[in-house]
């Protein structure tokens, strides 16, 4: 593992995005907003484009099906221009004075032909959209099954050199605005492109001279264009920035209401976000008035190429050069002329911004994954006719989360089968780094763990953790039963098994007392059930799996005395015949403890009994007497 993803001591496993961060940095869609931008867009867009190699035949035919659909539309004007002029040519004779009459089967031939292409340019475009569709969400759900299966195979320090936030706007708001600039964006950037060129030659076609002028307003609109993005920047940005304010603001008053309600600041509360919301609401007119100036940009110098065009055009049908059919196609693909432009302009925004979100996906799947060895069978060491399972070894086991920052050095340890093994020590001593590495979350240096006599090293981490049970401070539990939490510890458990285990952990009398007993679905706060609860739970789903090696992380903290009490000989239950770590930072609760390792500094100092180490007058003794020699509080 390479140390630049270690972490210190104790790294924060619920890290959130900053406040106001925008989950996703997906397209902002407007012209003038700001984009996010890959660092390294052309090999970015290289690897995205490999995902689409399964469907080259499929977009084969989406290239030919929107080359048909624009070339009908393209075509279309130019049908409406002769029908126009079939019409005028009969008036004209007419006003002359000379007796014609209407070409109906010509003008009707002509209607029909634009009624087939306008069908056919729809039904076209509809399929290519269809198709498109299917491509985008085919491979997007490959790049997210991609993700899931890496982010599986990632190390534990990735997650916790990573906010979770982050890790979900990649899998999630990333991978949403890939699919929908593929679903949407692709079509629309050939479909553009073609127009433009397409408008170009129909209007070469019909008066070079004209299509000059409509050329040469170009510069305007590229002028126009950057000069308005450029003053709308600042804005967005403050929109931005306001936002988060904003976001943050919120989030931290409404997790926060019982504090900010006791000590009376709900007014100071309402006012600051009053001056934030009214600070975004500014900068977001600013911004949204200033891009929004585009378009009527756009517009004025579009009317003045059309009032230029129609003004030399009736010249021109005046003195016979041009009909007034061609004067009419041509109007049409100069108004349309413009639209291309934008899009291309608002597609290569979205473009930018998507390449970002893809380089992001990329990121993760360029993570260094846990390498594991040759799957080794785990064969229980056997003394006579004894099992002695749950038999742990350190030998000058040597671990830094920094290259430069040692933190165990040299560290050797030998527990016993069914031996209870507590560590304390001060924040930062190296409890948790010590767990860490005997379940292989984190690869140790040099030396070498064992677990009754065979190398973790040898071992597969899904071999080696499927030894161990895990009872944390901090409760897991998912959106499901009561009853699927707990047999998360062993998913093809019998129902009488998971119901046995709930009884063994004191678990079974209020799961009981639930509207749905064991069928109870948690909410999404997980607010019916308490913290003491909960943890019974885990107690429970830990009994279920039956590991040999138990680990315990002060799974009694912020809880009544009465549930800690309950919590206590649930945990008894649990670690009867299993080797058991308990990380303490109440040393009241680890008395009994048959070992008790004092860590500090990644270094065991002191070991024995709490009897021993009281004895010493050592660390250990100084750190118990401190947890009972605060003053008491006056009444």
């Amino acid at each position: 593992m390479s140390t630049n993803t270690k972490q210190a001591e104790a790294p924060s496993t619920s890290q959130r995005p900053a406040p106001g961060g925008m989950m996703g940095r997906g397209p902002m869609g407007a012209m003038g907003q700001p984009v996010a931008k890959a660092k390294n867009f052309k090999l970015t867009f290289k690897r995205l484009l490999k995902w689409f190699h399964p469907f080259r035949g499929r977009l084969l035919i989406v290239l030919v099906l929107a080359i048909l659909s624009t070339g009908f539309t393209i075509a279309s004007p130019r049908l409406v221009g002769q029908a126009i002029d079939l019409i005028t040519s009969t008036l004209v004779l007419r006003m002359q004075g000379q007796a014609a009459e209407f070409d109906n089967v010509a003008i009707y031939q002509v209607l029909l032909w634009l009624f087939g292409f306008y069908l056919l340019s729809s039904a076209f475009m509809l399929c290519t959209q269809w198709i498109m569709a299917s491509v985008s969400q085919r491979t997007v759900q490959g790049m997210r099954e991609a993700t899931a299966a890496k982010l599986r195979r990632l190390p534990l320090s990735y997650y916790d050199s990573h906010p979770h936030g982050d890790i979900l706007s990649r899998v999630t708001n990333d991978l949403d605005t890939i699919s929908t600039t593929l679903q949407q964006s692709a079509t629309q950037s050939i479909t553009s492109v073609i127009q433009l060129f397409g408008f170009i030659i129909m209007m070469l076609t019909i008066s070079p001279s004209l299509t000059l002028v409509v050329v040469a307003t170009l510069p305007l609109y590229a002028v126009a264009t950057v000069i308005i993005a450029k003053k709308s920047q600042k804005h967005f940005v403050a929109q931005q920035k306001n936002l988060g304010l904003l976001s943050g603001h919120v989030d931290e008053m409404f997790s926060g209401q019982v504090v900010v309600k006791a000590y009376g600041h709900e007014s100071a509360s309402i006012e600051k976000f009053e001056t934030i919301n009214a600070e975004y609401t500014d900068a977001y007119q600013r911004a949204n008035f200033v891009s929004g100036i585009i378009f009527p940009a756009m517009n004025f110098i579009s009317n003045l190429g059309y009032v230029l065009i129609s003004v030399i055009g009736g010249l021109w049908i005046t003195s016979g050069r041009l009909s007034v059919g061609s004067i009419v196609a041509f109007i049409q693909y100069s108004r349309s002329f413009t639209q291309p432009i934008l899009q291309t302009a608002n597609i290569a925004n979205i473009l930018q911004s998507t390449i970002a979100c893809a380089e992001r996906v990329f990121e993760v799947l360029d993570e260094e994954e846990e390498q594991d060895p040759v799957v080794t069978r785990f064969t229980p060491v056997l003394h006579g006719d004894q099992d002695l399972r749950g038999a742990v070894t350190l030998s000058n086991v040597c671990f830094r989360y920094k290259e430069d920052q040692p933190l165990i050095e040299n560290l050797s340890l030998s527990v016993k089968p069914r031996s209870i093994v507590a560590i304390v020590g001060p924040t930062g001593a190296g409890k948790t780094t010590l767990v860490n590495l005997l379940m292989r979350f984190y690869e140790i240096d040099s030396g070498d763990i064992s677990v009754d006599g065979q190398s973790t090293s040898t071992l597969s981490r899904a071999e080696l953790r499927s030894r161990f049970g895990m009872v944390l401070q901090d409760t897991w539990l998912f959106g499901g039963s009561i009853y699927d939490n707990i047999a998360f510890g062993r998913p093809n458990a019998e129902r009488d098994d998971v119901i046995a285990a709930a009884i063994a952990a004191h678990a079974d009398h209020f799961i009981r007392t639930l509207p749905d007993g064991y069928d109870t679905v948690l909410n999404e706060e997980f607010s019916n059930i308490s913290q003491g609860q909960k943890q019974l739970l885990t107690i429970a789903r830990a009994l279920l799996a039956n590991p040999d090696i138990l680990i315990l992380d002060e799974a009694t903290s912020n809880v009544d005395t009465r549930t800690e009490m309950q919590i206590q000989h649930a945990m008894k239950k649990l670690m009867k015949n299993r080797t058991s770590f308990v990380i303490a930072h109440r040393l009241s609760t680890i008395q009994d403890a048959e070992n008790i390792l004092v860590m500090d500094k990644g270094s065991i100092i002191e070991q024995g009994t709490h009897a021993q180490l009281m004895a010493k007058n050592g660390f250990y003794h100084d750190l118990f007497l401190s947890q009972f020699s605060e003053p008491a509080m006056p009444v």
